[in-house]
């Protein structure tokens, strides 16, 4: 019986279920992630020599020959060999993960050799790890993870359900981990949002620069493909300096199907690796991102030696100690000129002075701000604050141009509250999105700004100078007043007759 989408998160829960209480929350999703890798892909390798066989290739062709696979397993890697060990079990799970490297390179390059099965800080003494490693090896033996498999429920393939099988865990990993979670998850809700507003379509060029776990180039990928396009013709390119991250962002976008995308290892201000033959920035038509918020140590003393020139457009580097800027001159770099940016920013950018102001005011008078969207606090793991989605744009239409669209989206009826957390729904999305597109005033919640008005406000960008989201009191007529305080005593004395003659039948008079 195929396994369903739900039967699948499930069973991948409970897995991390083994290494609850026994590893760092923030730890222990790598271990799943390569644990669940290894037995994807030997699954398939053994239904590829299965396919094969049945097509007359000889068994032992379709077994050796690594053009018979996607992805060649060898035989010390095969799931039977990797639980089929009797002791040493970390030894035989790193050898399992570099063969397989080994076999596939560049392709899985550090997919699966960055999780050390032997490791005694995370995994404890030896007879822990072994224990532990064979609970984990029992728990996936169970699983079958063929393509054959996974086609359940009309989906239309093994990596839908697998893919959103991954997504699953992602989120429950970051919920698991807390604040840390946030350093690899963006809400989903929010990856869509920015990728409806800046709508990626086939033939683009697409960039997440802090690209974590995928997200962003999955989503734009997925909405290109229900918008009737071909994800295969689409450029997804990205960077992640965590390596763990990156590991898990890599694993991602394989298990969606999206072979081709491109992540590269490194700090994306100090060494951008997405560059062509000559060292050049590569440009794109649409760059989508959620950088670190106000992270400290950016890059600061690199900045005005940048060969790139990202930083020196306006006159001004992003203070030492707040790279959000830092990361939004990036974007807008490797932004051609016909591109968009959408990107998640703490509100600070909006207001604050110094650099930032000079920088902020050379990208309005530079007409490059599209819009500007606040949404509610608690959206993040790990972060309260309320953020701002600002959509820049290269080659605005003619009717948006010298004019900054401001939606404050952070008020009732553009989010569901939670207790711990807030969140948006698909009808938030698209009443977002319909504001974004109808480029309006609408009262209390949109303000198209001309470049006159925000120099008047001496290129603040704060929403609520823009945006009045406050009831209007109502304002009372002598008269109506006067009626309302007549009618209030009528009802007064209607109360006290009848309390008079409920006493009286209960045998009390006044």
């Amino acid at each position: 019986m195929p396994l369903t989408k739900g039967e699948l998160e499930s069973k991948l829960w409970q897995a991390a279920d083994i290494l609850r209480g026994q590893i760092d929350a923030a730890d222990y999703k790598n271990y799943i992630f390569s644990i669940l890798f290894l037995k994807r892909l030997s699954d398939r390798f053994s239904e590829e020599v299965a396919n094969a066989v049945a097509a007359g290739v000889p068994r032992d062709v379709a077994i050796s020959d690594p053009d018979e696979h996607e992805f060649f397993v060898p035989d010390s890697a095969r799931w039977p060999a990797i639980a089929g060990a009797s002791m040493n079990l970390g030894e035989a799970l790193n050898v399992a993960s570099h063969a397989i490297e080994d076999a596939n390179t560049p392709r899985l390059d550090g997919i699966l050799t960055g999780t050390n099965w032997n490791d005694e800080s995370k995994l404890g003494s030896p007879a822990n790890r072994e224990r532990i490693i064979r609970s984990l090896l029992s728990h996936f033996s169970a699983l079958d993870l063929r393509d054959a498999n996974l086609r359940a429920d009309g989906d239309s393939g093994a990596a839908n359900v697998l893919g959103n099988a991954y997504e699953y865990l992602i989120y429950q990993f970051a919920d698991d981990a807390g604040k840390k979670g946030g350093e690899f998850y963006t809400p989903r809700s929010v990856v869509r949002l920015i990728v409806e507003l800046l709508q990626p379509a086939e033939g683009m060029r697409i960039c997440d620069p802090t690209a974590g776990s995928g997200g962003m180039l999955i989503y734009a990928a997925q909405y290109v493909q229900e918008n009737r396009g071909d994800a295969r013709n689409l450029v997804l390119h990205g960077q992640e300096r965590n390596l763990g991250t990156l590991a898990i962002g890599q694993l991602n976008l394989l298990l969606h199907d999206l072979r081709a995308a491109r992540l590269e290892a490194g700090d994306v201000i100090a060494e951008p690796g997405l560059v062509d033959p000559s060292g050049r920035l590569l440009a794109y038509d649409r760059v989508i991102a959620n950088p670190p918020f106000s992270l400290k140590n950016w890059g600061y003393d690199f900045a005005p030696n940048d060969p790139h020139h990202r930083f020196d457009r306006f006159d001004a580097i992003p203070p030492r100690t707040k790279g959000d800027l830092a990361f939004l001159l990036h974007m807008l770099a490797v932004t051609n000129a016909h591109g968009m940016v959408g990107v998640v920013m703490p509100h600070g950018i909006l207001f604050r002075g110094g650099a930032e102001g000079k920088i902020r005011r050379g990208i309005v008078e530079a007409d490059l701000f599209e819009a500007i969207i606040g949404l509610t606090p608690n959206l993040f793991f790990g972060a309260s604050i309320p953020v701002a989605i600002c959509v820049l744009n290269k080659a605005k239409p003619a009717p948006r141009r010298g004019k900054l669209l401001f939606i404050d989206a952070a008020q009732e009826g553009y989010f569901r509250p939670g207790k711990a957390q807030n969140f948006i729904d698909q009808e938030h999305i698209d009443k977002i999105v319909a504001a974004y597109r109808a480029f309006e005033d609408v009262e209390r919640l949109a303000h198209v700004a001309d470049l006159a008005e925000i120099e008047a406000n001496d290129f603040n960008l704060n929403i609520s100078r823009y945006v009045d989201t406050t009831e209007p009191l109502e304002t009372l007529s002598v008269e109506k007043a006067l009626a309302q305080l007549k009618e209030a005593e009528r009802r007064r004395a209607e109360a006290v007759t009848k309390m008079d003659e409920l006493l009286a039948q209960l045998g009390y008079a006044r």
